[in-house]
């Protein structure tokens, strides 16, 4: 039986290398998708990844790596769009190109990872396609506009992909991550144990939970965050 294929853009060192070990875990081939390669190397090596260079802004980039892993895999099963930017400052003193390419990012390149994804899977009629939201898909916080403007425009996609994909066979779903992934035991942030923290191995248990779930009782949006977090 041919091996489920994972393909994850915007990796880093936290929640998208959390994702990608869970992945292998559950015996999926994994691919790998950022800007700089070579802070993945440890990362390919742990989990036998591939890893492509691709900065989601660039359409051009986002088409070659799904051709590529097309060529190579076939169509995915599922698809993780990890990616974001920031521009943070006082509105009046924002530069609108800093903005523009936070907007790019955050959004613009989910649209382009899952249009592109979207049709691999669309004539398989399954497949999965989710995005990483945070506490400012719901909320936008002061000093942070960009950053709102983003992550609220990436949750306006995935609901209405939702809703167009989800009856030809498609799973799309958008998770909230509200509140501040943990680097480990020892991270200085932890205010009442390690579990004050998101663990980014749990996070990556739930977006697999989702992934696996029946058809019968698809879940378009989930948030999830410590105990501690309010809301």
């Amino acid at each position: 039986m041919t091996a489920e294929i994972a393909v994850i853009v915007g990796v880093g060192s936290g929640l998208s290398a959390a994702l990608a070990r869970a992945c292998r875990a559950q015996g999926m081939a994994v691919v790998l998708a950022a800007r700089d390669t070579t802070k993945l190397a440890s990362l390919v090596a742990e989990t036998s990844a591939r890893a492509f260079a691709c900065d989601a802004a660039d359409r051009a980039a986002v088409d070659a790596l799904f051709a590529a892993v097309a060529a190579e895999f076939g169509g995915p099963a599922l698809v993780v769009y990890n990616a974001s930017a920031r521009a943070r400052g006082a509105l009046i003193d924002l530069d609108p190109a800093e903005v523009a390419r936070a907007l790019t990012v955050s959004a613009l390149g989910g649209f382009h990872v899952g249009q592109a994804a979207a049709r691999l899977m669309l004539p398989l009629g399954r497949g999965s396609i989710f995005f990483t939201g945070a506490s400012a898909s719901v909320k936008g916080y002061a000093r942070s506009a960009p950053f709102a403007m983003g992550k609220f425009a990436l949750r306006g996609l995935a609901q209405s992909m939702a809703r167009e994909l989800a009856p030809q066979g498609l799973h799309i779903a958008h998770f909230v991550i509200d509140g501040a992934i943990g680097r480990g035991a020892d991270d200085p942030r932890a205010i009442s144990g390690a579990d004050s923290l998101l663990d980014p191995a749990a996070i990556a248990a739930t977006f697999l939970h989702v992934h696996g779930q029946a058809r019968s009782a698809w879940t378009w949006e989930i948030e999830l965050r410590p105990f501690v977090e309010p809301f």
